[in-house]
């Protein structure tokens, strides 16, 4: 990635929670290919503070800003200008600096990402009979974009049929000579047999739920020649096991991601980007997700990484490995021995470099147990990021110290006073760990099997 200077260009995200997001990934790979002096970072932004934010950013001179929910609607009251497309659909997603410097220009990008998906599929939307399944945001934005660009017909189904018979209505005054007909989620026997493209655009089937699907009747998959899930944790979901089953052609919505974020970089640089580029980017999105399914557990010794990273991956049939071990495998000899003969220091440049072995091998589910100190180098926290997401085990100086007293192959720990250094380490560690973690479990006076269960749980694994 190209390095910061007085001269590099700034855009973010504005989100709430930032989370796991894809959009740095899409957009700082796309400035080391196109060679701009660009970084793009998310910001956390909490709803009441939506407006400040927005004039922050443009005293700031960033250059542009991505928008994701809560905030896609909430900023258009702080927006100079708004482009057509993005004020028929009533939401934005991307903030242009306008041509007088004067604000920002709100745009719609995920709707021409779809627009633009689609034709990378080769499936042009006029004159196609769709279906779509959902009546909240993203359907009305969706079904839009299919009658502006001359769908033939277009089915809204939803399990409050009344909230869908508002979005036919809706769309139907803003295209006029556009047909949209409103149906339940149950009656979809009633929809003509054709062959449909089938827009799936509810929330059915993202973590935590994967196993299941809006419609999972078998029957109505024989009407689909095309589906396309809005979903794209997992990236095989049920919808589309179930379409495919049926011999449906299938896209997950990583693509969709992709395109809103090209969309958005060339409004705001304007380059063209390539599709060979474009290519290579996915993929980074694709081997990003395919990590996702990794657990890191960072915390301090004691604090039952080892223990519970076995159970789990017992629980997953994952793979599990442990970077203390790794290291004494590598350099035949124990953590305690490469403390005494080398240095603490020489040990972190051997962590550093173990986590970038990892990072470049491919594991298909893995569970990995740090060692304490780990988190603590920013580069580490970096690479771990990209390993999978991160667990701290939090456990209190107390619990650590019943844990692993009178336990001599702990280097840090041969003082005189071993409870009062727990305590002053955890102490100057607890930020690192929080820094490096995506969640926090407290794991005092819980079972190593009980905090299993909760991590697989809160990660929806």
């Amino acid at each position: 990635m190209n390095e910061t200077d007085g001269k590099t260009l700034t855009c973010g995200l504005l989100a709430h929670p930032a989370g796991h997001t894809l959009s740095p990934l899409i957009h700082n790979s796309l400035a080391d290919m196109t060679g701009k002096n660009l970084v793009y970072v998310p910001f956390d932004v909490d709803p009441e503070n939506v407006g400040d934010a927005v004039k922050g950013a443009f005293a700031l001179n960033i250059l542009g800003m991505n928008v994701t929910v809560p905030h896609k609607e909430a900023v258009i009251p702080f927006l100079k200008e708004i482009d057509p497309l993005a004020k028929k659909i009533g939401a934005v997603n991307t903030l242009v600096r306008t041509e007088d410097g004067t604000g920002y220009k709100g745009y719609n990008t995920d709707m021409t990402g779809l627009k633009r998906s689609l034709l990378n599929q080769n499936i042009s939307i006029k004159g196609q009979k769709v279906i779509i399944l959902g009546a909240g945001g993203v359907a009305r934005a969706v079904a839009l974009l299919m009658a502006t660009e001359g769908a033939e017909v277009i089915y809204i189904l939803n399990r409050t049929v009344e909230r869908a018979v508002e979005v036919a209505d809706e769309v139907s005054q803003k295209v006029p000579g556009s047909r949209l007909i409103a149906l339940p989620m149950d009656q979809y026997d009633k929809i003509p047999k054709d062959r449909y493209l089938c827009i799936q655009s509810t929330s059915v089937g993202m973590h935590p739920n994967n196993n299941k699907a809006i419609i999972e009747d078998p029957e109505f998959y024989k009407l689909v020649h095309t589906g396309y899930d809005i979903v794209y944790r997992p990236m095989n979901t049920k919808f589309m096991q179930l379409a495919t089953k049926a011999g449906a052609k299938v896209y997950s919505g990583l693509e969709m991601l992709l395109y809103q974020g090209v969309d958005a970089y060339e409004l705001w640089t304007g380059c063209s980007v390539k599709k060979e580029q474009c290519d290579k980017v996915y993929k980074a999105m694709c081997d990003s997700l395919e990590n996702e399914k990794n657990v890191v557990l960072v915390g301090y010794m004691g604090s039952g990484k080892s223990t519970v990273s076995k159970i789990l991956a017992d629980k997953l049939s994952y793979e599990n490995l442990d970077t203390d071990s790794l290291i004494e495998e590598t350099y035949e000899s124990s953590i305690f021995d490469i403390f005494a003969s080398k240095s603490e220091a020489a040990f972190r440049d051997m962590e550093t470099r173990q986590l970038e072995v990892l990072t470049k091998e491919k594991h298909d589910g893995l569970v990995l147990a740090t060692g304490g100190g780990l988190p603590l180098r920013e580069v580490n926290r970096r690479l771990l990021s990209k390993l999978g997401r991160v667990v701290y085990l939090k456990a209190s100086p107390d619990a650590v110290y019943m844990r692993i007293k009178g336990d001599t192959t702990r280097p840090l720990l041969q003082v005189e006073d071993p409870k009062a250094r727990i305590k002053e380490m955890i102490d100057q560690r607890n930020e690192f760990y929080e820094l490096a973690a995506d969640i926090v479990i407290d794991t005092d006076g819980k079972e190593p099997l009980n905090v299993a269960d909760e991590i697989i749980k809160m990660l929806g694994l």
